[in-house]
């Protein structure tokens, strides 16, 4: 079972769970059209948006529950 954290890439976040995108997407993030999605981090691209990288990360984590 994948476990999100704010160090992962934004690329594996995106990979690893297909209901990534709507969390990115619900904080203002395009990610999955940003160039730097393979090299930052979920944190640094929660910075760059401004805003909580806990929260996104939560979300992230709650896909997975659900989905168990």
């Amino acid at each position: 079972m994948i476990t999100f954290h704010k160090d992962m890439s934004i690329t594996a976040a995106l990979e690893a769970h297909p209901g990534a995108r709507a969390v990115f997407e619900r904080h203002g993030m395009s990610c999955c059209l940003c160039l730097g999605a393979s090299s930052e981090s979920l944190e640094a691209g929660s910075i760059m948006h401004s805003v909580s990288v806990d929260e996104v990360v939560e979300e992230l984590n709650q896909l997975v529950t659900e989905s168990s």
